[in-house]
């Protein structure tokens, strides 16, 4: 079929983005879906940080490749082999999808399921192929999902399905935003009730972290951002105090608050001087868990002998340890019961039209988390 996407064949554009266009909005051709796959009609699709870290060129992708890898619609077809899924089922689309038989996938670790993660690195479907090419010539999806389209191929295990009765423009950030965010918290760290967080970066993630810090019943939650234009929302969702990044004497004040340092801090921003302060405000005994990416070949320090004597942890959590089967629903059923409000971390709905001019806005914090409406006019 020919559908509307938007397609990068160049990262590293300057800023501004709504001059650059980093994203050109075409029309495409998409295979229908081959054996254990699914094509999906996407109608809604979150604008992420980490789609400002492909548009800036700070990790590498195969190009020419359709954006997008936050998403929610409805399966449309389905391939030969396929029995998890029928046509007209509502669907959360998501990064992470193991091969259920390796061992990062026995040990329920699927986000770090190499036999996905090498045919994604190639701009590759699971199954090895693209389902996706302009004028003849291939184009490449973009980690397993491409959800900047009015379509999209992936596999099974790349969809959740959901009650029909969850709105699709909340249900679209699920995918990344609410299990890397609320993940990190619940399932790499498992905060314990009591204790005391701090979330560095109050974006979409940082947002969900707080909630999940909330749900756990942590005793003190630290909101940190360079935009105090957040901490509003930020106090709204569960943070019990709002700190900005460039305070001179932050250290300090949150050591004296939570009397000599927090038990967790999280960073959602992937930059040096944050994971720096962090670790300078978790307490002895305490874990820094590392949320944000960066660039990749970025390298970070640390003082040796205080992680060691001070028994601090420092540790990754790649898209919140999450097993989407196990966890999507649950933090669906958490935001049905009023618990996890994701709704209100939307900012606003956008057409393709908007799609550069939004990462402008994204890039400046102006928003917390844009839906890309693929059908809209």
């Amino acid at each position: 079929m020919k559908m509307t996407a938007a397609v990068m064949y160049e990262q590293g554009r300057p800023k501004p983005y709504v001059d650059s266009l980093p994203f050109q909005i075409e029309d495409v051709e998409l295979e229908g879906p081959g054996e254990g796959e699914v094509l999906v009609e996407v109608v809604a699709a979150g604008l992420c940080h980490s789609d400002l870290s492909q548009v800036a060129g700070l990790r590498k992708r195969k190009l020419p490749v359709v954006g997008g890898h936050e998403g929610a619609g409805i399966v449309r077809e389905v391939g030969a082999g396929v029995t998890e899924l029928k046509p007209g089922d509502h669907v959360v689309m998501t990064v992470v999808s193991g091969c259920g038989c390796c061992r990062a996938c026995n040990r329920q670790r699927p986000a770090l399921c190499q036999s996905v993660t090498v045919p994604r690195t190639q701009g590759l479907l699971a199954t090895g192929v693209s389902r996706l090419s302009r004028n003849g010539q291939p184009i490449y999806h973009y980690s397993g999902v491409s959800a900047f389209a009015q379509y999209a191929i992936t596999v099974p295990k790349s969809l959740i399905r959901i009650d029909d009765d969850v709105p699709l423009d909340v249900a679209a950030m699920f995918g990344c935003a609410v299990v890397t965010g609320a993940g990190a918290v619940l399932n790499t760290a498992q905060v314990p009730a009591g204790a005391s967080v701090a979330v560095i970066g109050l974006g979409g993630v940082g947002l969900n972290a707080v909630m999940a810090a909330r749900i756990a019943g942590a005793s003190q939650i630290f909101g940190i951002d360079i935009n105090a234009g957040k901490f509003p929302l930020a106090r709204d969702l569960g943070a019990t105090e709002t700190v900005l990044a460039s305070d001179p004497d932050i250290v300090q004040k949150i050591r004296d608050l939570s009397k000599g340092g927090v038990d967790f801090t999280f960073d959602m921003t992937g930059n040096p001087q944050a994971v720096a302060m962090g670790n300078a405000i978790t307490a002895r005994g305490g874990d820094v868990i590392c949320v944000g990416l960066g660039a990749s070949d970025t390298l970070f320090q640390y003082v040796h002998a205080a992680l060691v004597t001070e028994e601090r942890g420092l540790r990754g959590s790649f898209m919140g340890s999450t097993v989407p089967e196990r966890d999507i629903p649950h933090y669906i059923s958490l935001y049905k019961a009023g618990k996890m409000p994701v709704d209100r971390l939307k900012s606003s709905e956008i057409s393709f039209a908007e799609l550069n001019l939004s990462l402008d806005q994204l890039d400046r914090g102006e928003v917390v988390r844009q839906i890309l409406m693929p059908h809209a006019a």
